[in-house]
């Protein structure tokens, strides 16, 4: 599994124009799915990213996570995220799980999320989304297990 993680000072989905989801203050986090993924990373991560102090303190430090400020969390299914790019110009995908597989183990990170006190918002798997964010700093991380 694969996650980048921005923090957003807001961040919305839109499918077939119409805006499904929308977050304020928080995380917006792209999920992708491998084939080699069977979820027991899925608690590892959540914890891992619910617990990174990446939001400013009172001395603008980044010392406080997205459970410190209160923020909300935006789950986006990514399967890009696995495009293999060292060949050729067309990225190939064979690393991305299959629609079936990546679908069932992002339902389970999400509720992983819940279980662990936040509920997150969603873009809708398997469609085509446009997402709007503003991006606080920027800060963007990858979190790879």
């Amino acid at each position: 599994m694969k996650l980048v993680i921005q923090r957003v000072k807001q961040a919305g989905v839109e499918v077939d124009g119409n805006e499904i989801s929308s977050i304020g203050n928080g995380l917006l986090i792209f999920i992708g799915i491998s084939t080699d993924d069977d979820g027991n990373n899925i608690e590892w991560l959540v914890k891992k990213t619910i617990d990174l102090r990446i939001f400013e303190d009172e001395q603008n430090k980044m010392n406080l996570s997205v459970r410190d400020v209160e923020g909300e969390i935006l789950l986006v299914s990514q399967f890009t995220l696995y495009g293999n790019c060292k060949k050729g110009r067309r990225p190939d995908f064979m690393e991305a799980a299959k629609p079936e597989k990546a679908e069932k183990l992002y339902l389970e990170f999400a509720e992983v999320l819940k279980l662990n006190g936040i509920i997150p918002k969603l873009g809708k798997f398997g469609k085509h989304m446009n997402i709007k964010l503003l991006n606080d700093g920027p800060v963007t991380m990858i979190l790879e297990k």
